[in-house]
């Protein structure tokens, strides 16, 4: 098996839409058996989730086990953190809140080693020994590794939605996402992506990124607006997270069971 081919660039050229899910408990068990529970990709979080690199590094080595196509969201658009998570072997990355182009250029660079002819100079620092190096042992991975990375680019606010096909444009900018629930808060509707304003903003996003040719994706809390989302056309998709399925089936596992479980007082003569 060749590490320096992408699986999520493998994914996306499938006929089926890529099922996803975010990996919000940070830990390699919950990682590795949501692995292999038979979803296309995972997004481990590292923007809303308490974990560091040790810990990010750990769970991408239980994914490697699974079919799933590992995806970092990182904390932030930011030099150092994109280089520590490709050098712990992260090849596709999700870039949070990016407003325009000079901002999805920037992330774009990072990723990147210096490389002759490049559009986007490369400002990836270099080190011969690590994970995505299998330790030095792979003799060309500094040659092939800008073209292994996949860079998902993420709209949160109407801002970066009005300028969808400048930032889609950026020579390494692979594809799209939109955050449904930043979108929905930046609207004025926190909370409630299915207010039919965050829905239209949405149709759209998926609407112009067709249009140009440029695959964009987007989460969704349940199976019913997935299908939604697919109707507008993302090509790929992911549902809800391993803590939200969790606390989800635990709540409705103690809403069945509770009132079966309360105890009755017998009056009468002792």
């Amino acid at each position: 098996m060749d590490i320096l081919n992408n699986p999520f660039r493998a994914l996306l050229a499938e006929a089926a839409v890529p099922l996803g899910s975010w990996l919000m408990a940070g830990t390699p068990v919950t990682a590795e058996a949501m692995g292999c529970a038979g979803f296309d990709w995972l997004v481990l979080d590292m923007e809303h989730v308490p974990i560091d690199y040790q810990d990010a590094y750990q769970i991408l080595q239980a994914l490697g086990g699974t079919p799933a196509a590992p995806v970092v969201r990182l904390a932030w658009n930011d030099l150092v953190q994109i280089k520590r998570a490709l050098d712990i072997g992260a090849q596709t990355l999700m870039f949070p809140f990016v407003e325009n182009a000079g901002e999805a250029r920037s992330a774009v660079a990072a990723t990147r080693y210096p490389m002759p002819g490049q559009a986007t100079p490369g400002t990836r620092g270099f080190a011969a020994v690590h994970r995505a190096s299998r330790y030095g042992t792979v003799p060309d991975y500094a040659a092939r590794a800008n073209g292994a990375v996949f860079s998902i680019i993420q709209l949160e606010t109407p801002a970066a939605l009005a300028q969808l096909e400048d930032i889609a444009a950026v020579e390494g900018v692979d594809a799209l996402f939109v955050g449904p629930g930043d979108l929905s808060a930046n609207l004025g509707h926190i909370g409630n992506i299915g207010h039919p304003q965050v829905q239209a903003a949405i149709a759209d996003a998926a609407r112009r990124a067709r249009a140009i040719g440029k695959p964009i994706g987007i989460v969704g809390p349940t199976p019913e607006m997935l299908q939604t989302f697919i109707g507008y056309g993302y090509d790929f998709v992911a549902i809800a997270s391993d803590m939200g399925m969790m606390m989800r089936q635990a709540n409705a596992f103690i809403a069945a069971l509770k009132p079966s479980l309360a105890k009755t007082v017998e009056t009468g003569v002792y």
